[in-house]
């Protein structure tokens, strides 16, 4: 525990990316392996499980200490994080913190799973004041991030593999593509992790996936579009379908297995032959198009899927890429021969379940611009760019693939409550909700909390600060005054919502300073982008 405390101080404490890495690689060549698998399993954001609320780690900390409530909840309107406040703050109530003597895998497999036992809130109470006691602050902190499956460390997963892969002299994409899909953390599990010998695969897992990054046209430029294609962007959930050992599992980006979510594909791809991985899109389809991301969202997250919701919201994959073929990983292949084999391996399929994207030809900058105005005709996001010979990488590598996106819709709205940010930003109030009118009312429609930078985010809390109506708990009513733009990616009916519209990843785009606040927009003007949204599907 403390060695891993350790290596959680050095690679928080510095934005050097070589300092993470050099601290990851002494970590691992000198932690012991039924450790070092816990570590990285943390590290990668492998647990996700709340045993314990942030809530009832916060009313124990109370009622050990003499820390008055008001004071407890002006630290963390300062830190942002109940798990940070109570390691800070534990110091002064219980000076006698010691230092833990027990190896993380020990506290991961042996103490930490003792909570699942306790029966009453007073147990619960003592088990979690004993471990506190045993241990020094930052130790505090780990364990409370962990308990309430919120632990998270200033490194990403490139970085972590980085420092594994200079450790054990493993390629960082062979250790990518085993660490895809379950990951048990066990002595066997890291000693087949970090083996030179390539390892039998287990019939589920997918390959990590490859990211395209946004477009630069003035590069592009550059480029000989003869070499390129086109493909429409869909808002949907990419995933991969693994055709494996007589099954079929499915995978999104975000490496959930989700195959019980998705029946009739998984049931569809039974009748395709065996050791193929397909990657594409998943979509809610109807009359060859797709329908709104809303439906698709009713199907994710389900345990059980009924009938009616598979036919009120029918999934559909539309075929990217082939990254395994007749059991063997094709990714190297460059993509005009994986896009061959994709299209044969499809021939039999039925269409109702998959269909191949459909690719468009670059002929000039002018043709590639036109073609990403016609997008929200095809209900797609813009385009997907790609080079023909490219192989199909891990991550996010510039230069093959290209996402261009169709400019955001807007609206000018009116900012009328604001609530503080987390972490760093627990101070400023930088968590928005902007209103659109509708008659002499302003009703809710959207909350974004990015798109200004520093300067704006400082002088629009200090205004916040000195033009309070109310106060709704941490959210502050302010006076109805600033207008901004505010953009998304997609915008639906909602009967959740006051304004009868939910929008897609809303944020930012400026401070409209130069209008005030009666020339806003109203929901008639969303309700009019609505209709051409769904006129166009």
């Amino acid at each position: 525990m403390q060695r891993f405390t350790q290596l959680f101080q050095q690679v928080d404490a510095t934005t050097s990316t070589n300092g993470k890495i050099r601290a990851l690689q002494a970590y691992f060549q000198a932690e012991e392996a039924q450790n070092a698998v816990w570590a990285l399993y943390l590290l990668l954001g492998k647990t996700r499980k709340r045993l314990i609320t942030s809530r009832i780690l916060r009313d124990i900390f109370l009622q050990i200490s003499d820390i008055p409530e008001w004071l407890f909840e002006d630290c963390y309107a300062q830190v942002g994080d109940t798990a940070e406040v109570i390691a800070l703050l534990l110091p002064a109530a219980v000076p006698s913190l010691s230092t833990s003597h027990f190896p993380l895998h020990h506290w991961m497999e042996v103490i930490i799973p003792q909570v699942k036992a306790v029966k009453s809130e007073v147990a619960l109470k003592e088990l979690v004041i004993s471990w506190w006691f045993s241990l020094s602050s930052v130790e505090v902190f780990v364990l409370n991030k962990v308990l309430t499956g919120a632990f998270r460390v200033g490194v990403s997963t490139k970085l972590v593999i980085k420092g594994l892969a200079a450790t054990s002299g493993v390629s960082e994409a062979v250790l990518a593509h085993r660490l895809m899909g379950d990951f048990v953390p066990s002595i066997a599990a890291y000693t087949q992790l970090i083996q030179h010998e390539e390892s039998a695969r287990v019939p589920s897992q997918p390959y990590p996936f490859f990211l395209a990054s946004s477009l630069e046209e003035d590069k592009f430029a550059l480029e000989t579009l003869a070499h390129w294609q086109a493909e429409w962007k869909w808002d949907g959930i990419r995933a991969q379908i693994i055709r494996r050992n007589g099954e079929v599992f499915i995978w999104s980006r975000g490496e959930d297995l989700i195959t019980e979510q998705f029946p009739e594909l998984a049931q569809g791809f039974l009748a395709l032959p065996d050791s193929l991985v397909f990657d594409g899109e998943i979509v809610c389809w109807q009359d060859d198009r797709p329908l709104s991301f809303n439906h698709l969202q009713k199907r994710l997250g389900r345990k059980r899927v009924t009938q009616k919701m598979i036919q009120e919201n029918p999934a559909h994959l539309i075929a990217y890429d082939l990254l395994e073929y007749e059991g063997l990983d094709i990714r190297e292949t460059p993509l005009r021969d994986r896009r061959s084999l994709l299209a044969a391996s499809l021939q039999i399929a039925d269409p109702a379940v998959v269909t191949l994207s459909e690719t468009m030809p670059i002929e000039s900058l002018e043709n590639l611009r036109s073609l990403r105005e016609q997008a929200r005709d095809q209900a797609a996001e813009g385009l997907m760019i790609k080079a023909l010979d490219s192989p199909y990488l891990v991550g996010r590598k510039r230069g093959y693939w290209w996402k261009y996106k169709v400019d955001p819709m807007s609206l000018d709205a009116v900012l009328i409550y604001a609530q503080a940010g987390s972490g760093k930003r627990a101070n400023l109030f930088t968590d928005y909700t902007f209103a659109l009118w509708q008659g002499e009312d302003l009703v809710p429609f959207a909350k974004a909390y990015s798109g200004l930078d520093n300067k704006e985010i400082d002088e629009l809390d200090q205004w916040i600060r000195k033009h309070t109506i109310e106060k709704f708990g941490p959210v502050r009513s302010v006076e109805p005054i600033h207008v901004f733009e505010i953009g998304f990616e997609g915008i639906s009916q909602s009967n959740r919502h006051k304004s009868g519209i939910s929008v897609r990843f809303p944020r930012i785009l400026r401070w409209r300073k130069d209008k005030p606040a009666p020339e806003a927009d109203a929901i008639a003007a969303a309700l009019q982008l609505l209709e051409i949204t769904y006129s166009n599907r």
